[in-house]
């Protein structure tokens, strides 16, 4: 006849315990002990006869406690303040506004066929199906918009470094 349950607790909770905290920060440490007896409950039925029970608990908690340290790498680290930053690769829009300006200024065929094969990366076959037209038709507009950018943009800048060089 086994043993009530309880019993087993009172007289292996404190190893486990110390298996747990010594492999983890006390808040998680007493939630994997307590994962630990709850899994332990719903499996003491099914242990065999003579079983080395503490052998058998300190396995469940190592399990609880590898389970922990994996939701720990998953959780959000908090911190103070979140420095703002403008990412290259990230975000949709970079960092130069006036560029973004001009893009939206092209003729809307230019615009979408710049976009569509610069800015997302289409073959011009799709931006073709995207736009209406023909491979070609979108290659041109593609080329159109980007030397229009490059005329716009470049005496813009341009413009701007002369006005800083001389101040």
């Amino acid at each position: 006849m086994k043993r009530p349950f309880e019993e087993i607790v009172a007289e292996h909770g404190p190893t486990v315990l110390r298996v747990c905290r010594a492999v983890l920060a006390r808040p998680d440490a007493d939630d994997a002990w307590s994962e630990t007896f709850l899994a332990a409950l719903r499996a003491y039925p099914d242990l065999a006869e003579g079983a080395n029970i503490e052998a058998w608990l300190v396995t469940i908690a190592h399990h609880k406690a590898i389970d922990a340290l994996r939701a720990q790498s998953r959780r959000a680290v908090p911190v103070a303040a979140i420095a703002e930053s403008r990412s290259t690769t990230g975000g949709w829009e970079p960092s130069d506004d006036d560029l973004w300006a001009a893009l939206r200024a092209l003729p809307i065929k230019q615009r979408q066929a710049v976009a569509y094969h610069h800015v997302a990366g289409l073959p011009y076959a799709e931006v073709a199906a995207l736009v209406g037209g023909s491979t070609d038709a979108a290659r041109r507009a593609a080329y159109d918009g980007i030397r229009a950018l490059r005329r716009r943009y470049l005496n813009s800048t341009t413009l701007t470094s002369q006005k800083e060089s001389r101040s």
